[in-house]
């Protein structure tokens, strides 16, 4: 799959890694930046998503996606996990949950532009699926930067595969798939956020972040390509 990334915001915050491995299949070992595990709530807009050899569809291949993630390891090969991906296109939710096995959900969403600022508003309808909501504004505070590896803004973001398992898109079998993907360094630059409701991290059974002020960066437009995930 091509596709392309906007306006995105990173929100990070620090978590105890024993908080996080009852949620992480088994293989994964929880990935750690000097023995400290991370929770990201990551709010962004989908662009020119298709299969390579596809034009893009407009109805199809724009749409906002808010996702809650952290990091992990198999094998050495550091990739993100993620708990929820919510998305406004019901036909891109089902579609990714069969052919990538993530746990796609539908939600309510609406993102717009405000000078420099993005307004991003989600609220998760998925039936059968926990309550979650997100309201918030955010935007570059500072100048475009490529992390420098060792530091944790590469260990956050500077990622190239991704690990599912087919049990939180309602398989039996407990199967864990890795998933390539490629792109260039991250055009990231310092952010600022006003983050107004977030109940993603609890809605996925997680400790809660409310009250702690978390890591921001901001990323303004990347291409991407994505492999469809193979059995790890």
């Amino acid at each position: 799959m091509s596709q392309r990334w906007c306006d995105l915001l990173f929100a990070h915050w620090p978590v105890r890694p024993a908080a996080l491995r009852p949620r992480v299949p088994d293989r994964l070992e929880v990935d750690t930046f000097d023995g400290t595990a991370w929770i990201a709530v990551v709010p962004f807009r989908m662009e020119a998503v298709r299969p390579r050899w596809l034009p893009a569809v407009p109805w199809l291949s724009a749409f906002p996606e808010l996702n809650v993630r952290t990091y992990v390891r198999l094998d050495d090969r550091p990739g993100v996990f993620f708990f929820s991906l919510d998305a406004t296109n019901p036909i891109a939710v089902s579609l990714a949950r069969r052919a990538f096995h993530l746990p796609y959900l539908r939600a309510r969403m609406r993102c717009r532009a405000e000078g420099d600022e993005i307004v991003y508003r989600s609220t998760r309808t998925h039936v059968g699926a926990p309550s979650a909501r997100f309201e918030g504004r955010y935007g570059p505070a500072g100048a475009v930067f490529q992390a420098v590896p060792g530091t944790l803004e590469h260990f956050l973001t500077e990622r190239y595969c991704l690990y599912a398992s087919d049990t939180s898109v309602g398989g039996s079998a407990g199967r864990l798939y890795r998933g390539e993907v490629h792109h260039g360094p991250w055009p990231l630059q310092p952010a600022a956020a006003t983050l107004e409701v977030n109940t993603l991290v609890e809605s996925a059974g997680l400790e809660g972040v409310a009250g702690a002020p978390p890591h921001l960066l901001f990323a303004r437009s990347l291409d991407v390509r994505a492999w469809r995930p193979q059995r790890a």
